[in-house]
């Protein structure tokens, strides 16, 4: 809310006299249309939405690194077979490098792609940020069924461990 109104009020100053501008509020809880640009790993994709393009960490989840092989480009290569052109991104967060943190959803079905992922046993559930049942009762199902990067052991299913 806050880059909305500075953005506003910047806005309303360069502009005064005129019939306004056009500011989009990347904000909190607004669903925005976007085209997905490119898919970098299991969780985190550029989209492009009303002429900007965003990089979004997907919320809930932690893929594999790419450097974990295979299970990081098997992560990702799910989540390009998954992704249909368009999404619908919810904003939910920042995170430390400047990241939105979203959930991804396909317009046609309503599917939550991060939700799908961990369904997949393609993303383990960032327990740290995730407070959705959803993400955790999925997880449970995937590990039990040992789909994804539950089908063996090792680091893999712990991104969070592999990056220290």
């Amino acid at each position: 809310m806050r880059t909305w109104i500075c953005g506003a009020l910047v806005c309303g100053l360069a502009v005064a006299g005129s019939s306004g501008c056009d500011v989009i509020d990347w904000g909190l809880g607004e669903p925005h249309s976007c085209r997905l640009s490119s898919i970098h790993d299991g969780d985190t994709v550029s989209v492009r939405c009303a002429g900007d393009t965003l990089r979004v960490r997907l919320y809930c989840i932690d893929a594999p690194e790419m450097s974990q092989s295979p299970w990081g480009a098997a992560s990702r290569d799910h989540l390009r077979r998954l992704a249909p052109e368009r999404v619908d991104l919810w904003i939910l967060d920042r995170d430390r490098y400047g990241r939105k943190v979203g959930e991804l959803l396909d317009p046609r079905s309503g599917q939550s792609l991060n939700l799908a992922m961990v369904r997949a046993g393609q993303a383990a559930v960032y327990r740290q940020f995730c407070d959705d049942w959803h993400f955790h009762i999925a997880e449970f199902q995937a590990r039990r069924e040992g789909l994804g990067i539950w089908s063996q052991p090792g680091l893999h299913p712990r991104p969070w461990a592999y990056r220290r």
